[in-house]
């Protein structure tokens, strides 16, 4: 992604998005060729010139103060993420291309953050990178996802949404998953410009889905870190749980996420119904490629 025309893209589609009578402008008298606001009604509102703007707005935000960037995000009516995605735009272009973000591993986690996961056998928790791998999980957290682990390797949510006709049954509702995880990708795309393989996974997806071509020229971004998600899961039916994530401050790219279920739900019930088939499956041991012994043996070592 380059960050000049991600920056023409994103500040142009939001203030496409805004009417004039959402930031209180008056529009009697006046013909529109284009939905939103106007650029020179932008940088009134942001309090820096018309050509100032414009430059903006044309990609260049170098030197640009956090203030001017804050000013432009009120005008915009920008959230925090989108706020915060703007800021990584402008960072990036001010910084080395030597110090830019670069690859987040995929392949393991620090034994404490397995032992962090196994902890929690009530409800399925998991650990992802910036590229939407699974990179660990606890038993219901590979159960839970059990397509996913049966699928290719790496186990990734982003070609499971858009390039596995299993997911639309999976996601009681594919089309608020499939924006979500795109939104996502846009963030951390914004985060990490470095990462090779995040822009490989994107570009990948945009040339295989046309779902996902359509849905990242939104150029919309997303925090993703609590609310509740609802499943059709192949064992034990419908499913609605809670979730939480939390990034992981001292493994950079890394959030853990659990879905809790509520006490005495439906939901919960099944949680043991399918913590029982993960045992008799051994999905765990499918996902990991390890048994049991295997991992106490290396435990012990």
């Amino acid at each position: 992604m380059d960050h000049r025309d991600e920056a023409r893209d994103f500040l142009s589609s939001r203030r496409a998005r805004i009417s004039p009578e959402q930031v209180g402008l008056p529009t009697s008298g006046t013909r529109r060729r284009v939905p939103g606001l106007r650029r020179e009604e932008v940088s009134r509102l942001a309090g820096v010139s018309i050509d100032y703007y414009t430059r903006l707005e044309r990609g260049n935000l170098q030197g640009v103060s956090d203030s001017v960037l804050d000013a432009v995000a009120t005008a915009l009516q920008l959230d925090a993420a989108e706020h915060e995605h703007l800021r990584d735009l402008a960072r990036h272009q001010n910084t080395s291309p030597r110090r830019a973000g670069r690859s987040v591993p995929v392949a393991a986690v620090r034994p404490e953050l397995q032992y962090l996961l196994d902890v929690v056998t009530d409800a399925p928790a998991m650990i992802v990178n910036n590229r939407q791998d699974i990179v660990a999980a606890n038993t219901l957290g590979w159960a839970l996802h059990a397509e996913i682990v049966t699928g290719d390797r790496p186990m990734n949510f982003a070609r499971y949404i858009f390039l596995d006709s299993r997911a639309r049954d999976f996601y009681r509702d594919w089309d608020r998953a499939a924006h979500t995880n795109v939104a996502i990708l846009r963030r951390e795309a914004g985060r990490a410009p470095g990462d090779r393989e995040l822009a490989a996974l994107i570009g990948e997806l945009a040339v295989r889905s046309e779902d996902f071509r359509e849905l990242w020229a939104s150029h919309d971004v997303r925090r993703h870190y609590a609310g509740v998600k609802s499943f059709d899961h192949g064992v034990v039916g419908p499913i609605e749980l809670h979730f939480q994530s939390l990034e992981l401050t001292e493994d950079p790219g890394l959030s853990l996420t659990i879905y809790p279920a509520t006490p005495g739900s439906a939901t919960a019930d099944a949680l043991r119904v399918l913590a029982s088939w993960a045992a008799t499956e051994r999905i765990a041991e499918r996902a990991t490629g390890r048994t049991t012994a295997d991992a106490t043996e290396q435990e012990l070592a």
